[in-house]
């Protein structure tokens, strides 16, 4: 005689209320555990790694590591400057590398990029953290990712959330399909990422994704600190 299966359990009636009133509550809970998944590899991997709760919290911790009158270097971040953390840096009195200023000729733009390089601290995002401890970046010029590597005494990689994937093949499709047509979409330049959303390997003039790094562990004479944010920041 068969045995009858017990049906499951009905969820409580209220559930669903309950996940449409603390929407946003499941969400930053969630953030903060990816985040929390992806210290242990980069400490794992040399790293000086933390993970702050919100962007406030970040933006602390990156004023306690630099240095009193250090020189500042700041790459092509949305999230540095969505942390706002450069106006404070800026009234301690730090002389800045800022490519972003409005007005910049060709030659002043390429001169900053290059004091970049040696500069005492340089602030940066990347484009994906994975699960295993690694940071990948893309350039279209290159001085970010030069940046990254050797040159500057410190460097500070601020990500947030969004920015956690699995593994490298989730990196690049980030990189192709999310990080460059966002960050490319004001360029006014006609880059087929742009136009639809995908990544089609384009030969364009304007095309973004030319260098990329993969730091696997600590780069050996560089002092790099990534700091993860349970906040969706920047591209």
């Amino acid at each position: 005689m068969s045995q009858m299966t017990e049906a499951p359990a009905a969820p409580p009636p209220d559930m669903y209320a309950r996940r449409l009133a603390n929407k946003d509550a499941i969400k930053r809970k969630r953030l903060l555990q990816l985040v929390q998944a992806a210290l242990k590899p980069l400490k794992k991997n040399g790293f000086n790694a933390a993970c702050f709760e919100n962007r406030e919290e970040a933006r602390k911790a990156i004023l306690d590591l630099v240095p009193p009158e250090a020189t500042i270097g700041v790459g092509g971040s949305m999230t540095i400057r969505e942390i706002g953390v450069l106006d404070d840096l800026a009234q301690r009195g730090h002389f800045i590398q800022n490519h972003w200023q409005a007005g910049l000729s060709q030659e002043a733009l390429l001169a900053i990029r290059r004091a970049q390089l040696t500069c005492d601290v340089f602030l940066t995002s990347t484009n994906a953290v994975t699960l295993r401890g690694q940071i990948v970046s893309t350039d279209g010029v290159g001085n970010r990712v030069c940046a990254m590597t050797f040159g500057p005494k410190r460097v500070i990689i601020i990500a947030g959330a969004n920015k956690v994937v699995r593994d490298l093949e989730a990196a690049f499709r980030r990189i192709h399909d999310v990080c460059a047509p966002l960050a490319l979409g004001e360029s006014g330049d006609p880059i087929p990422c742009v136009k639809t959303g995908v990544c089609t390997d384009c030969d364009s003039p304007g095309r973004a994704c030319r260098a990329t790094i993969i730091l696997d562990r600590r780069p050996m004479l560089t002092d790099t600190h990534v700091l993860l944010v349970g906040e969706e920041l920047g591209f």
